[in-house]
């Protein structure tokens, strides 16, 4: 990641949650946040504003630990909210906790404890997240619209798709064109989608991989399926969205681009 880092001259760098395993943070002074973030990214290229959303397991330790100003004071580059629009000129990126929309969480949370304090009402919660969403999105005049979380709407992978996601996320992502939606969760690189629709990239191959395992999927959308560590890189312009998959040596898996004609108002 490093080198690719340094090689594009990135600008900042995104985290689809699970950010530390396997519980969370137990509190803002636990030493995994070293251990998993600031003594593990230390190249020079990664030295940029990261943006992290919450993942499952980071639901399952204290949740207020990850969104703490105690965080950003150790390690500057460190910033996580539950969810937030990210204003990048042409592009603005909307984050969305994903965690809450997940029922099997709720009622059915074997031997795991999740943390959902300020969450609760969920039913209020995700209604309001709902609605605060598609007033950003469509109040947005960036020319390219990309939405975080962390849980897959379109997936191939271990988990598949999240169905909570495609009856209440997905239409919102598709009436107001969003380009892409970027998730984790799944522990593998994925491309999902067909010409002139919303395209879903999977980039969950920062730790765990190496499943074995691949659910059925319309070839003609899935454009990759990768079951092995990695990453991902976006390089935006006005007229185009480049999209590309690295191994976990920095070899490309795959590349794909996006393109849309400038416009004079």
């Amino acid at each position: 990641m490093g080198i690719v880092g340094e090689q594009l001259d990135i600008d900042f760098v995104i985290s689809v949650g699970d950010n530390f395993y396997e519980d969370g943070l137990k509190g803002d002074n636990d030493t995994s946040f070293e251990a998993s973030f600031s003594h593990i990214y230390t190249h020079p290229s990664l030295q940029k504003q990261w943006y992290s959303v919450l993942g499952n397991h980071d639901y399952r330790g204290n949740v207020e630990a990850q969104l703490s100003q105690v965080l950003t004071q150790k390690d500057w580059r460190w910033f996580c909210r539950r969810s937030f629009v990210l204003s990048s000129g042409m592009v603005e990126f909307f984050f969305v906790d994903t965690n809450p929309f997940v029922e099997k969480y709720f009622t059915d949370p074997k031997d795991h404890t999740y943390d959902w304090s300020n969450v609760l009402p969920r039913n209020k919660y995700i209604s309001n997240l709902l609605h605060d969403l598609e007033l950003e999105i469509k109040k947005s005049r960036a020319t390219w619209k990309f939405v975080v979380g962390h849980h897959g709407i379109k997936t191939a992978g271990h988990h598949g798709a999240t169905q909570e996601l495609i009856d209440q996320l997905l239409p919102i992502l598709e009436e107001n064109k969003v380009d892409l939606y970027i998730n984790g969760h799944d522990h593998c690189l994925q491309h999902i989608g067909s010409d002139g629709e919303t395209q879903f990239l999977t980039s969950g191959g920062g730790s765990k991989a190496w499943r074995g395992d691949i659910q059925p999927w319309d070839p003609k959308e899935l454009k990759l399926y990768y079951d092995g560590q990695g990453f991902m890189s976006l390089h935006i312009t006005h007229s185009q969205a480049n999209f590309i998959y690295y191994d976990v040596s920095g070899n490309v898996l795959h590349q794909s681009s996006l393109s849309k004609r400038s416009v004079l108002l």
